[in-house]
């Protein structure tokens, strides 16, 4: 009888069938364990990659919608602020039905408007009207201080309202009389949970237990957050949440941080321009990362329920069958991560996997394509944001940033900076007569000579239309050179123009503006030499004139 079992039990343990089926359960055990234990990891930091961008990205369409909203409620007061005058603001009756007529015109300040008097004792009036904002001094208040002593529209610090108790925000701006006196402060006051403003906030989630907080980092508040219980908080002093310290520091991004009440968070914080606050979205990690761990317990019940199904195919069928995948993964992993250059993979077998590799090979062609395509666009964008499509010359984006540098350049080495502000004399009739298809000619010629004999240094830039700068930089004599160029010039653009059939003859006149002898930054410089120029044609075209001096 125990020979017999001997014998039985060596038999199996010879049997190939049973060799696959151990083999096959040893190989599904060990997938196993590489997955949970290799692969996991893995597959988590690709969730937490793809959480954290639409974290960012859910927190970029918040933070457009309340700058947005805070730019259109500024620039309605400026506007307003503007608008209003001083016949108006003595006269009371004139002006509270002024502003109740902006005010159901524009009804973005869903606490009201109200004029403060300039010394910030009271009010001349509001609408609609709260008695309680009557007996209220205003002269300590951040904002009026920051409009009496500012020529734009301000926002004051989120605070809780005085007259109503309510979390609010005022923006506000000084009115002014002619001579740039305060005669009164206009002001607007927005509910931060009224509808149509920052509500949206208080009751959208993240997910299932995340939300939104706004933070201002100048008055280390809370402006608003999705718990109702954070609005107007103090921020939590420096050591407490390292990330958010990053934050009121300027960081802008994806991290993970524990918070004041120790839930670990991911969290993404976004700029919110106009005020300087940003606005950040918020989800427990626990919650970011639950698929994560639910495909970690499917991994292990599947395995051991399909370990008796999957050991032949594994053992047999798979690796001949996919053999050319794995292959071509391998080589796109290799694409991918740079170690190859991109190319068409081969295709072994035309079968169901030998499909996908040509239409990866042609997906792969359509992208280099494209990436070809958009690159040069963006080559050609590049030249044209700062280069005149018709002469090819610089534009007036280009001239401006060269000309901030040879101004920097020339106080730091005491050199002497020329511009010349030219404009053709006769261009006009020259495209009536002749066409534009001409005078685009004339223009093209007129740049090559002003070009002729210019030093690397020098800068020839066409503004538009017939008007060109001539930004001559790194000079021990400014004036002299300036004189000699423009001389040149006169000369050389006196000379007839040939196009076509056609014999053109124009002028030039020349504005001169010299650094350091016209003090002042790149802008005022311009001006300067436009000046001048204009002074040129005055006094009979054809001519140039320095700035400061007659014609």
């Amino acid at each position: 009888m125990a020979g017999r079992f001997k014998t039985t039990l060596r038999r199996l343990g010879n049997s190939l069938v049973l060799r696959l089926i151990a083999l096959g359960i040893v190989l599904v055990a060990v997938g196993m364990v590489f997955r949970t234990q290799i692969l996991m990891p893995r597959l988590q930091k690709d969730v937490s990659e793809l959480v954290a961008a639409q974290q960012l990205s859910v927190a970029n369409y918040a933070a457009q919608d309340i700058d947005g909203k805070i730019v259109a409620r500024r620039d309605l007061i400026r506007n307003l602020a503007l608008d209003l005058n001083a016949d108006t603001l003595a006269a009371p009756s004139r002006l509270e039905a002024w502003l109740k007529e902006k005010q159901d015109l524009y009804p973005l300040f869903n606490s009201g408007l109200l004029v403060v008097r300039a010394d910030g004792t009271r009010l001349i009036t509001d609408y609609p009207a709260i008695p309680t904002r009557q007996r209220l001094d205003y002269r300590k208040s951040d904002w009026f201080v920051a409009a009496m002593n500012s020529r734009e529209a301000v926002i004051g610090r989120p605070t809780i309202g005085r007259a109503t108790g309510d979390p609010l925000i005022i923006m506000a701006m000084a009115v002014r009389d002619s001579g740039g006196k305060p005669l009164a402060v206009l002001a607007g006051v927005s509910l931060l949970n009224a509808p149509g403003f920052l509500d949206l906030i208080n009751g959208i989630k993240v997910g299932n237990s995340g939300g939104f907080l706004l933070v201002s980092p100048q008055d280390k508040l809370f402006v608003t957050a999705s718990d109702p219980d954070m609005v107007l908080k103090p921020t939590p002093p420096t050591g407490v949440n390292l990330l958010h310290d990053k934050a009121m520091a300027g960081y802008r991004g994806v991290g993970v941080t524990v918070n004041a009440k120790g839930v670990e968070e991911l969290s993404a914080m976004v700029s919110v321009p106009s005020t300087g606050w940003f606005l950040v979205a918020r989800i427990p990690t626990a919650e970011a990362f639950r698929p994560v761990r639910e495909q970690g317990k499917n991994i292990i019940y599947n395995s051991v329920l399909t370990t008796a199904i999957v050991v032949v195919a594994l053992l047999l069928i798979l690796p001949w069958v996919f053999r050319p995948l794995t292959d071509a993964a391998r080589q796109m992993r290799l694409m991918a991560s740079g170690e190859v250059a991109p190319h068409p993979l081969e295709v072994a077998r035309h079968d169901e996997v030998g499909e996908l590799i040509l239409g990866f090979n042609s997906l792969l062609k359509k992208l280099t394509d494209r990436e070809d395509a958009l690159r040069k666009s963006e080559t050609r964008l590049a030249y044209l944001a700062l280069h005149d499509p018709l002469t090819g010359l610089p534009n007036r984006a280009m001239l401006e940033d060269r000309l901030e540098q040879a101004l920097v350049r020339a106080e730091r080495q005491h050199t002497q900076v020329a511009l010349l502000f030219c404009d053709l004399d006769g261009f006009k009739p020259v495209n009536d007569i002749h066409g534009h298809d001409t005078g685009d000619e004339v223009l093209r010629l007129v740049a090559e000579r002003l070009l002729e004999g210019r030093r690397k240094s020098d800068t020839v830039c066409r503004l538009g239309g017939d008007e060109f700068i001539i930004l001559l930089a790194d000079l021990e004599d400014a004036r002299a050179m300036a004189e000699n160029t423009a001389k040149e010039y006169v000369t050389r653009i006196a000379q007839p123009f040939q196009v076509r059939d056609l014999s053109l003859t124009l002028g030039i006149s020349i504005g001169i503006a010299l650094f350091p002898s016209t003090a002042g930054k790149a802008g005022h410089l311009l001006t300067c030499a436009d000046t001048a120029m204009y002074a040129a044609k005055q006094a009979g075209r054809g001519r140039y004139t320095i700035h400061g001096e007659n014609a």
